[in-house]
């Protein structure tokens, strides 16, 4: 899972890759390990290389206090999707992202929001994401 996560964040943006696998592990764990937590990943084996994955989306549900035509306020967002680069246009992201969003559902979330690479973006398109014009800010603490 996390070198699909490495994939993905080298497609959507150019930084040094660190050494934060091993930082990472233990939390990702105890996340898929919860099975009333608000994380859910979906993955497709590899084809050839058995204990490998050819693709992973994963996404968590927030609350935000409710609104019109969100009243509960349960949001899902959608923070990695990865296909293995080998392995692209066979339909694993779009079966990953199908289970995920029925997730979504089950659980109530109303709304689902991600951020899209302009590679990815037809995709997510055809499923009937839109692109919003986002006022996002960021502080890295």
């Amino acid at each position: 899972m996390l070198r699909l996560r490495q994939v993905m964040i080298d497609a959507v943006r150019s930084e040094p890759t660190a050494d934060w696998h091993a930082e990472s592990l233990p939390g990702l764990r105890a996340r898929l390990a919860d099975p009333d937590g608000g994380f859910a990943a979906f993955v497709v084996d590899h084809p050839q290389r058995p204990g490998a994955l050819a693709a992973l989306v994963a996404g968590t549900l927030e609350y935000r206090i409710g609104r019109a035509g969100d009243p509960r306020g349960t949001v899902g967002y959608v923070f990695s999707v990865a296909t293995d680069p080998g392995l692209r246009r066979r339909g694993y992201a779009r079966a990953c992202m199908e289970e995920l969003l029925a997730w979504f559902r089950e659980r109530g979330a109303a709304l689902v929001q991600l951020t899209a690479s302009a590679e990815a973006e037809p995709l997510y398109a055809s499923m009937g994401f839109a692109r919003k014009p986002d006022p996002l800010m960021e502080l890295r603490l």
